[in-house]
């Protein structure tokens, strides 16, 4: 068997791109890998990167081998058991011509293991959140001066060298050498008129100092013409750029998360490791998302990234104090025309008695008809609660822009994600 290796070694910025080409190869062995990563971190270590193994079998190159048939010689290089004539013995049947690319035992040979490699920080990420977007991302109306596209707006005689405009310019220059020729060209045409005119005189009746006149004043006119410049600093034209305010795709996130007494603290962490995954999803692919974190038991507060994720706060179930406080921040800081509002809310579905009415009313008339899209997940094994639903009524008057998850186990949080965040292929541009 004969085998090609390129030993050549790799051109500049070389090895980064042969890498990316690997991971695309195997990009659904890594995306499995990188699946049951996810399921089995804490939320202390979501974002580092992560060791990847991919069977030796899914990753094996062709070879080039010499075909059946024929008389041939071969000469194997560190032989030191058979001598010319002799036989070479069929392995036997218990694996002991294992060699390379068996997994399996054998008292000679080699075998492979799965290749393994490390995907940075970058690359994991990319896996776990390829696929996903924010649904319903429109372009809303100015909110200020940030957002803005420098855009051309006319030709004005001064600018930068690297704005002239050619076409404009040499036009210009053109025009100009015209107006200036014509009057000269003129003259000189008659000047060469009345000069031939006196030399078709008989010499008789020839004026020479009118030949002598003529001829001086055609030179001087030939010189005129000759001076007039090419291109003169008057004829460059240059594009102007004007700042032009552009619809912003600004988007703000709620992160609305139950920490009341029923909340044991293995849904906590459940409900953390969720929206640590919406953190870095959006921290990783929007520039101009802003997240605004409530933590509610029977108050509801707005906090910090620090105190969502790690207060020990606790108490009574009161959800709608949370969705009143969402209502009242919207109101004061993220109006609706300005800004795409979402909410993504996490609980396990118990509620005070009576106020998952009083939820499914502030969701229909008020908040439903603001928002770009909910995200509910409960975290409960258990049967589900009336908050449950009358969330169901919400999701039947918006079913596109209203979406609800159970959450059993951790193992349930990535797949839950993907599902609410999954790409929608008729979202709107």
């Amino acid at each position: 068997m004969t085998y090609f290796i390129d030993r050549r070694p790799n051109a500049k910025h070389k090895s980064a791109v042969n890498r990316q080409r690997f991971l695309e190869r195997y990009r659904k062995h890594i995306k499995r890998s990188v699946e049951e990563a996810v399921n089995r971190r804490s939320i202390t270590d979501m974002e580092r990167g992560e060791k990847i193994s991919i069977p030796t079998k899914d990753i094996s190159e062709p070879v080039f081998q010499h075909g059946p048939g024929g008389a041939r010689n071969i000469v194997a290089p560190g032989n030191k058991e058979f001598l010319e004539g002799d036989k070479i013995r069929r392995p036997s049947g218990q694996g002991g011509g294992g060699g390379a690319g068996e997994g399996g035992a054998s008292n000679q040979g080699e075998g492979n293991d799965e290749f393994a490699f490390t995907l940075s920080r970058e690359e994991f990420l990319e896996f776990v959140f390829d696929g996903l977007e924010l649904p319903h991302l429109q372009r809303k109306p100015l909110k200020s001066l940030e957002e803005i596209k420098m855009v051309r707006a006319g030709l004005a005689r001064d600018g930068v060298p690297s704005r002239i405009s050619i076409t404009r310019s040499m036009r210009e220059a053109y025009a100009r050498r015209i107006a200036m020729r014509a009057p000269i060209k003129r003259a000189l045409k008659e000047a060469q008129e009345a000069l031939a005119a006196e030399e078709r005189k008989d010499p008789v009746l020839r004026n020479p100092a009118r030949v002598v006149e003529l001829k001086a004043e055609i030179e001087r006119l030939e010189k005129r013409i000759d001076a007039i410049p090419f291109i003169d600093t008057y004829d460059l034209r240059y594009h102007q750029l004007a700042a032009q305010p552009q619809p912003s795709s600004q988007a703000v996130m709620f992160c609305v998360m139950d920490v009341s007494g029923s909340m044991t603290q293995n849904h906590k962490d459940i409900a953390k490791r969720f929206f640590l995954l919406l953190y870095l999803f959006l921290e990783k692919h929007y520039e101009k998302v802003e997240l605004v974190f409530v933590r509610h038991h029977t108050a509801a507060r707005e906090v910090n990234e620090e105190e969502f994720f790690y207060s020990r706060e606790t108490g009574g179930t009161i959800v709608s104090s949370a969705l009143n406080l969402v209502n009242k921040i919207i109101e004061k800081r993220y109006p609706a025309g300005q800004w795409n509002l979402y909410v993504a809310q996490a609980s396990d579905g118990d509620n005070w008695d009576d106020d998952s009415n009083i939820c499914r009313d502030l969701l229909v008339k008020q908040l439903m008809p603001q928002l770009q899209y909910y995200a509910y997940v409960e975290i409960t094994p258990h049967d589900h609660q009336s908050l449950w639903h009358e969330y169901e009524t919400v999701a039947a008057q918006f079913p596109e822009r209203f979406a609800m998850r159970q959450i059993v186990d951790a193992g349930d949080i990535y797949p839950v994600f993907r599902e609410l965040f999954k790409r929608r292929m008729s979202q709107e541009r």
